[in-house]
């Protein structure tokens, strides 16, 4: 079942926890929650959340007012959200809100932070400390970066993302075939290119930046189809101008926001009344390799996709074997299945024989994981 279109954004003023009645969790589903996130999350029943993406404040330390060369202020952050009297404040703060977090998020939930150097690095040990299990950390380069106005550093180009599981057990989803997809059928690295939100999508009042650190779409957009699936829950507790909530509801998928700022919240509601899903859930659905049916190598042969007897290779013509009629292979007088007599023509520890093993048809090499696909769409 799809995620109910009727259903719109609210904004729910929660001061008292308890008075909330935060534990019906369906009632919270698609919602802005505002208040302190700590108390938000501490309201919400235990391990009911997939994805967790989250970007505090960064606790810039700025010095004074930043000038352009002509002499115009720079519109940087300047907020009291982003203020802490000493890092050991800023690290109470952090221990507070991850506590918080790893408590609602599922055995095989995960959660991303991202951050500039002034804070990622502190926020990481809490990570760890609080008993987070780190992924990646992913650079996220701008395309479009500020300039160091004052000439006296490097132009900072970068953010970092944490990606982290709850903990070193956890079987998390990574939908890896949806980010290689996406980059030109290629693995996805962990150094992501992408623009600074500019345009039609920057939030603005009075013609100024609504949001001083309003992330693009782009970004969550990759975030969220990486780690997550159709009507999963995402909980974002530093909303903001609600990107979060704007891209998995495009994407299918439910979220919960948090957000002290009264009007933080109605800007990221009136964002969220106007967006829309973006098609049907078929189209937004990536399924794991778990979720599609088992195809065995012999099925190939019982389907007379290949016969007995006929040679199979690598993609480089380097490694040779025969498929025997029981779904073995045999080579040199070694025999076994499409992986171990993978492994073995390589001398290496182990193999996925669907992607190594390729067979000629009309002189040229085809994969034999594309004739499992077939078969796996005719089971569907």
């Amino acid at each position: 079942m799809g995620i109910d279109q009727t259903k719109q954004c609210h904004v729910r003023a929660i001061t008292d926890p308890e008075s909330g009645n935060a534990s019906s969790l369906d009632r919270l589903e698609n919602s802005i929650l505002v208040g302190d996130c700590v108390e938000l999350m501490d309201n919400l029943p235990e391990a009911c959340v997939d994805v967790i993406f989250a970007d505090p404040p960064y606790n810039l330390q700025l010095g004074g007012d930043l000038h352009r060369p002509n002499n115009t202020k720079v519109d940087g952050v300047d907020d009291d959200w982003d203020h802490f009297d000493s890092f050991a404040a800023y690290d109470e703060f952090t221990q507070k809100w991850l506590r918080a977090a790893r408590r609602v998020l599922k055995p095989n939930g995960t959660l991303w932070v991202i951050g500039s150097y002034h804070n990622i690095f502190r926020v990481g040990v809490i990570l760890q400390n609080t008993g987070f299990w780190m992924l990646n950390d992913v650079i996220w380069r701008k395309t479009n970066p500020m300039p160091n106005f004052r000439g006296t550093r490097f132009t900072n180009a970068h953010e970092t993302l944490l990606w982290c599981a709850k903990s070193q057990n956890s079987k998390y989803r990574f939908n890896y075939d949806a980010m290689k997809a996406l980059n030109d059928d290629l693995q996805m690295r962990s150094d992501w290119l992408l623009p600074l939100c500019t345009g039609e999508e920057r939030l603005k009042r009075n013609g100024k930046k609504a949001h001083p650190t309003q992330k693009p779409e782009l970004l969550l957009y990759r975030v969220i189809v990486s780690s997550s699936e159709v009507n999963d829950l995402i909980l974002d507790p530093f909303f903001g101008s609600g990107t979060t909530g704007a891209v998995a509801k495009k994407l299918g998928r439910k979220y919960i926001g948090l957000e002290q700022d009264p009007s933080y919240a109605r800007l990221a509601e009136k964002r969220l009344s106007q967006t829309q899903r973006v098609s049907e859930e078929e189209f937004l659905r990536t399924p794991t390799k778990r979720d599609l049916p088992r195809v065995p190598f012999g099925r190939l042969l019982e389907s007379g996709i290949l016969v007995p007897g006929q040679v199979l290779s690598d993609q480089r013509g380097r490694y040779h074997a025969r498929v025997r009629a029981d779904g073995m292979l045999i080579t040199d007088g070694f025999y076994g299945s499409i992986h171990k007599v993978g492994a073995y023509v390589q001398k290496a520890p182990a193999c996925n024989g669907w992607q190594f093993w390729h067979v000629q048809i009309k002189g040229e090499l085809v994969p034999i994981d594309l004739f499992r696909q077939k078969l796996r769409a005719e089971i569907h």
